[in-house]
């Protein structure tokens, strides 16, 4: 177990070096492991059994968050005190917090997901930029969403961007990465899992799909890329390609937005009378 009060690491510790060097993917990849930054996500690293291996934390965060410091320490992770620099170099934020955990990989085979029957799942095709990913991930965990996919053309789940947008939720729900766009549509359609393509040209108007009450089954939403959407041959594989309708003057929603609108849709329809959840499931 670390010591109850950790002697300051230097700045050319091994450790602060290797730290640092998972800012780049070929390294959080070569290690399997990732920067969770700031208090709420080395919590919620600290709480995800066997993840957190290692926190520095400078002397004023150690004191104002004591409490996520005991957590760490019980979860067996080395506590190394630090200076602000320390914290600057390891950290990829322009103004840190004090806290910087480095993890586990945590990602869930797709097998595994598909074994657990999910009957909420975010599906990411080709979404490229980290904040976008991060924040459908969190939505997906508000919405009660019990799985996401991201295809092998969509951006690094462990991309430090990707996890701060995700404000912990990264923690709470399986995801499954690299994985072929076809394959997943494939594997959750044997599933019994309806393919839902969100798309702004797509033919089916949402609020249609909820007035006819269609989408109380198992639903998996398809997102695709920020500036292009979805291409042709994905559409294709959807059972159905659902547009998010445009009732006052915008041109049209962000990728996040357009996500949470869709998943908070299916999560309603699943826990009204008659979808795959009941009203009181928790």
């Amino acid at each position: 177990m670390p010591p109850a009060t950790p002697e300051l690491i230097s700045p050319r510790s091994p450790r602060v070096s290797a730290a640092r060097r998972l800012a780049k993917r070929n390294f959080r990849g070569k290690e399997r492991l990732f920067l969770a930054e700031g208090p709420q996500a080395v919590r919620e690293a600290a709480g995800h059994d066997g993840t957190l291996v290692e926190l520095f934390a400078t002397l004023d965060a150690a004191e104002r968050y004591a409490d996520i410091v005991g957590e760490a320490r019980d979860a067996g992770a080395r506590v190394h005190l630090a200076s602000e620099q320390v914290i600057a170099d390891v950290s990829t934020t322009v103004t840190p917090q004090g806290l910087v955990g480095v993890c586990r990989f945590i990602d869930t085979p797709f097998e595994e997901i598909l074994a657990a029957r999910p009957k909420l799942v975010a599906v990411l095709a080709n979404v490229r930029d980290p904040g976008n990913a991060g924040t459908v991930l969190r939505c997906a965990d508000a919405a009660g969403a019990e799985a996401v996919v991201l295809t092998d053309a969509s951006v690094d789940l462990y991309n430090p961007k990707a996890v701060r947008a995700s404000v912990g939720s990264l923690f709470h729900l399986p995801v499954a990465v690299g994985v072929p766009v076809e394959r997943a549509v494939a594997g959750l359609q044997d599933a019994g899992v309806r393919i839902l393509a969100a798309d702004g040209a797509g033919t089916d108007d949402l609020d249609d799909e909820l007035d006819k009450g269609s989408m109380g089954g198992p639903t998996a939403w398809v997102f695709g890329n920020e500036a292009w959407g979805l291409p042709e041959e994905t559409r294709a594989l959807a059972d159905a390609v659902v547009r998010v309708p445009i009732h006052g003057k915008a041109e049209s929603l962000n990728l996040a937005t357009a996500a949470a609108v869709c998943l908070y849709a299916s999560a309603r329809a699943q826990r009204a009378s008659g979808g795959c959840r009941t009203v009181t499931e928790s």
